[in-house]
């Protein structure tokens, strides 16, 4: 068996996928992980929902079976770089919690998400959305933004 793709090099992440196929982006948090899904032919991200943190491995079981439900091809985590593209504490956590789900046999393309929850969090301050409402939504609207960026980078110069 070959090792798991682990990388930040789309195009990598891309040769492991030629035929394309269902993506899911993950907004990797402390107390929760925020899960968008794009179409087989990488074209638009959507928010699907958001996983309270627990013990790992009962995570991990969880975030298997929707993988595997929704026939997901490959994984696409946010990396919480520094606003001058170094890297931060979070993006240890980020990368431990990738090998720590290669192991479901899906290519990983870590990418760049230092504005996601910014922007997301922007736009719903814009729609007047109250504070609670906001909390229900960011995490999953973030895991949409970094896939959909994931995705257009992806599709870039094909």
């Amino acid at each position: 068996m070959s090792a798991p793709i682990l990388t930040t090099d789309r195009a990598v992440f891309r040769e492991a996928l030629p035929q394309g196929g269902r993506l899911i982006g993950m907004d990797v948090g402390t107390k929760t992980i925020g899960l968008a899904l794009c179409d087989a032919g990488w074209s638009i991200a959507s928010p699907a929902h958001t996983v309270s943190r627990g013990k790992f491995s009962k995570d991990k079981i969880a975030l298997a079976a929707f993988m595997d439900q929704q026939q997901v091809k490959g994984v696409v985590i946010g990396l919480p770089l520094n606003l001058d593209g170094s890297e931060s504490p979070r993006c240890q956590a980020s990368r431990a919690f990738a090998r720590n789900i290669a192991d479901l046999g899906r290519p990983i393309l870590l990418w760049d998400e230092r504005w996601s929850t910014q922007a997301v969090t922007r736009t719903l301050l814009e729609a007047d959305a109250s504070r609670a409402r906001r909390d229900e939504l960011v995490d999953k609207l973030a895991a949409s933004y970094i896939l959909q960026g994931a995705i257009d980078g992806l599709m870039a110069g094909f």
